[in-house]
């Protein structure tokens, strides 16, 4: 059996684009979930607090 290379190449820019549409879901879903939300404001919250002062 011989694959063509147009196949492969439609092949391949098909599932690229599902896989990158599927993995985008995958971390909108995990950012958008309740249970991060703590973790999420804290990280905000840690760049304004002046922990070890300025660089001298």
């Amino acid at each position: 059996m011989i694959v063509e290379h147009a196949f492969l190449v439609g092949f391949s820019k098909s599932f690229g684009l599902f896989y990158l549409v599927v993995l985008s879901v995958a971390v909108v879903l995990h950012a958008m979930r309740p249970s991060n939300k703590k973790r999420f404001d804290e990280a905000a919250r840690s760049i304004l607090r002046d922990e070890a002062g300025p660089w001298r």
